[in-house]
C-alpha cells in the first residue's frame, strides 16, 4: 500500500479541508419549520442568511469544526500527531478557529486572509431527536488554493486526509490535487471522505479518475457510496469499491461499519451508547479512529472498532467534538 513509512512522518495524519466554525444550538421542530429549513440536511447559504438565522438562533456553542478539522482534532484527541490546511479570513471567527485547534493540540499555520470573505461558519440546530440541521456559508473557506498548501508539511503526514465537501471551486479542486500529489510523491497514504449524497451526485464522474489515479482509502456511510455508485445493493457497491482503492470504511448507522479490503470484509458492531443527543461528526470522529489505528499499524478491525468508540462517544453530547479521552480508549484497544 502506498503510505506504508509512517515510522517517517512527522504527523500521523494531515487533513485538507473547509476551515468552519460551528454554531451548535438546541432548538425544536417549530423552530426548523418557521425558518424553512431541510431538517436533518446540510444546505448552502449566503452571508444575508447567515446573519439572519445566526440572530434568530438561541444561545449555543461556538467550536471551530469543519469535516475534516474534526478529524484530525479526535486523532490529536487519541495521542496522535495531527495537522490542518484550510483557509480563514483575519477576522473574529478566524482567530477562534485557529485557537481551537491549537488547544486540541492540532497544528495550524495557515495565516487569515485579507481577502474580504469573512471566515466560514456551520449553524447547527439540534432538535430532540438528535437530528442537526445544517445550514453552510462557505466564506474564505472554498477559496482554498495551492498556494495555502505547504507540500513539504504535506509529505510529512503518515497519511493526507480530504474532504468531499470542499470539492466545488476549481481552485480548491487544485489544492486538493496538488497535496495529493505531494503527498504519493512522499508515498503516503491518501485519504478521501465523500462527505455528503449530495457532494457524490454533484462530483461523481470527477471522483472516480480520483479514486483510480490518486486515492488509496474512501470514507463514505451506505447511501453515498451507493450513490457513487449508483446502485441500490450495498453488496454491489462494496465490491466495486474495492476494485477501484485499497481500503475502504463503510459506516452504517446503528450496524457498525463495514472494512473493504480486495475481496476481505470485515464487519465491525456499533458501539453500544445509553442515549443519542447529536448525530454531528459521527463520521467525522469514526474516520479519526480509523485512521489513528492505521498509524499505529493496528489490525484494521481494530481501527474499525477504535472508529465506532470515537464515533459513539461524540453523539453521546452537543457537538462534534470528543467530550472524553480518547486516549484511555486506545489503551484499552491496541494497549
Amino acid at each position: 500500500m502506498v503510505g506504508t513509512t509512517e515510522n517517517t512522518a512527522t504527523f500521523d495524519v494531515v487533513g485538507v479541508g473547509n476551515a468552519i466554525v460551528d454554531v451548535l444550538a438546541e432548538v425544536d421542530d417549530a423552530f426548523i419549520d418557521q425558518h424553512k429549513l431541510v431538517k436533518g440536511g446540510m444546505t448552502l447559504i449566503d452571508a444575508d442568511r447567515a446573519l439572519q438565522l445566526h440572530e434568530a438562533m438561541p444561545p449555543g456553542l461556538e467550536i471551530s469544526g469543519g469535516s475534516a478539522a474534526n478529524t484530525v482534532v479526535g486523532v490529536a484527541g487519541f495521542g496522535g500527531k495531527a495537522a490542518y490546511i484550510g483557509k480563514v479570513s483575519a477576522d473574529y471567527l478566524g482567530d477562534h478557529f485557529g485557537r481551537g485547534l491549537a488547544e486540541a493540540g492540532v497544528s495550524f499555520m495557515v495565516p487569515g486572509s485579507h481577502e474580504g470573505l469573512p471566515t466560514a461558519r456551520c449553524l447547527i440546530q439540534v432538535t430532540p431527536d438528535a437530528q442537526r440541521t445544517m445550514n453552510t456559508f462557505l466564506g474564505v473557506s472554498s477559496h482554498l488554493t495551492r498556494d495555502d498548501v505547504d507540500p513539504e508539511l504535506v509529505a510529512s503526514g503518515a497519511t493526507l486526509y480530504c474532504e468531499g465537501y470542499l470539492w466545488d471551486r476549481e481552485v480548491a479542486k487544485d489544492a486538493i490535487r496538488y497535496a495529493m500529489d505531494a503527498a504519493r510523491e512522499a508515498n503516503r497514504r491518501v485519504a478521501l471522505t465523500m462527505s455528503d449524497q449530495m457532494c457524490v451526485d454533484r462530483h461523481r464522474q470527477e471522483w472516480q479518475t480520483l479514486l483510480d489515479d490518486r486515492v488509496d482509502v474512501v470514507f463514505a456511510n451506505r447511501s453515498e457510496l451507493c450513490a457513487f455508485y449508483q446502485v441500490d445493493d450495498l453488496d454491489q457497491a462494496v465490491d466495486a469499491v474495492a476494485s477501484h482503492v485499497e481500503l475502504a470504511f463503510i459506516t452504517l448507522g446503528p450496524r457498525g461499519s463495514l472494512v473493504v479490503n480486495g475481496s476481505q470484509r470485515i464487519e465491525v458492531p456499533a458501539d453500544e451508547l445509553d442515549g443519542v443527543v447529536d448525530t454531528t461528526g459521527a463520521g467525522d470522529l469514526y474516520a479519526s479512529g480509523v485512521l489513528y489505528g492505521l498509524s499505529r499499524g493496528v489490525a484494521l478491525e481494530q481501527a474499525g472498532r477504535l472508529g465506532s468508540i470515537a464515533a459513539a462517544e461524540v453523539i453521546s453530547h452537543l457537538g462534534a467534538r470528543p467530550g472524553e479521552d480518547l486516549a484511555e480508549v486506545a489503551q484499552r484497544i491496541i494497549g
